[in-house]
């Protein structure tokens, strides 16, 4: 101990030093918010595990690990930029075009009342336009950020309410055939568009609003609502599944579960009922 107090007191920062940790630090924040913002966050957790890997080759002089992860470094680099290019391209383009007041908002816990106003209003507002047959398609997002998705839409950043949200899909109005975000218990884009699902046999019987419920679901873990523009149906797609024919209560109840108790738990009572996808009218 006494060894570690006196190399820690001969450490010396110069001004050199400083100048090099802060634009350090600046670097991993932008990293760090363009890895938050879109899916390239499951990406990151892979890379992580790969240096891990490296890591130890490295501690124990495993030969073939070490071998196979200099190649897969030396392939998988160019192979990120490839793949990312446009997220890179404008992730550099506003390198310094936001402030830094997005760190007050790292680690912030939700709040309880706010979660359950926007299950109030979610389910008014679904249940309003279930009775008029008016098309809806909402997504809320939870830990796979859709930032790529929400920059093709229209930014709205707005107090979640149920009279905003019928507006937005009202027949005729410019954002009512693509979807809305929900990010932070906020609606914030609309007139996004969706991802549709690969899934041949499920693309066969279902409209496009429950393809692209679907295909969100697949690629991400957001909850996705629909509402039939045909029937009224509200529909709920999670983890690549649909199912339908809720009314304002179950789909409280659902929505309740997911979001205010443990999401695991819910997650088997939703999908613990027989089948699989159910079909649906083309819209």
């Amino acid at each position: 101990m006494n060894t570690f107090i006196e190399y820690i007191s001969n450490i010396r920062i110069s001004f050199a030093d400083f100048i090099d940790i802060l634009l350090l630090s600046i670097l991993l924040y932008y990293v760090f918010r363009f890895i938050r913002d879109r899916r390239a966050g499951k990406l990151a957790i892979g890379v992580v595990f790969l240096i891990i890997l490296q890591f130890i080759g490295d501690i124990f002089d495993l030969v073939a690990v070490k071998f196979i992860m200099q190649n897969v470094f030396q392939v998988g680099i160019i192979a990120i930029i490839i793949l990312f290019q446009q997220e890179l391209r404008s992730l550099l383009e506003n390198v310094g075009g936001e402030s830094l007041k997005g760190l007050k908002s790292i680690g912030q816990q939700k709040d309880r009342q706010i979660i359950m106003n926007m299950i109030n209003e979610l389910c008014e507002a679904l249940f309003d336009m279930s009775q008029t047959n008016t098309g809806a398609l909402v997504v809320i997002e939870r830990s796979t950020k859709l930032g790529d998705v929400i920059k093709e839409g229209t930014i709205t950043d707005a107090v979640m309410s149920a009279s905003l949200l019928k507006n937005i899909f009202t027949n005729k109005s410019p954002l009512h055939d693509g979807a809305v975000i929900i990010r932070n218990f906020r609606i914030y884009s609309a007139g996004c568009q969706l991802p549709l699902s690969t899934n041949i046999k499920s693309g066969k019987e279902l409209g496009m609003r429950h393809r692209a419920a679907l295909g969100m679901s697949e690629t991400s873990d957001a909850v996705v609502l629909v509402v039939s523009e045909e029937n009224g149906v509200i529909s709920l797609a999670i983890d690549g599944q649909l199912r339908r024919n809720y009314d304002y209560e179950t789909i409280r109840s659902e929505l309740d579960e997911i979001f205010l108790t443990n999401t695991t738990k819910a997650k088997m009572k939703l999908f613990s009922r027989k089948g699989g996808v159910e079909s649906d009218e083309k819209k």
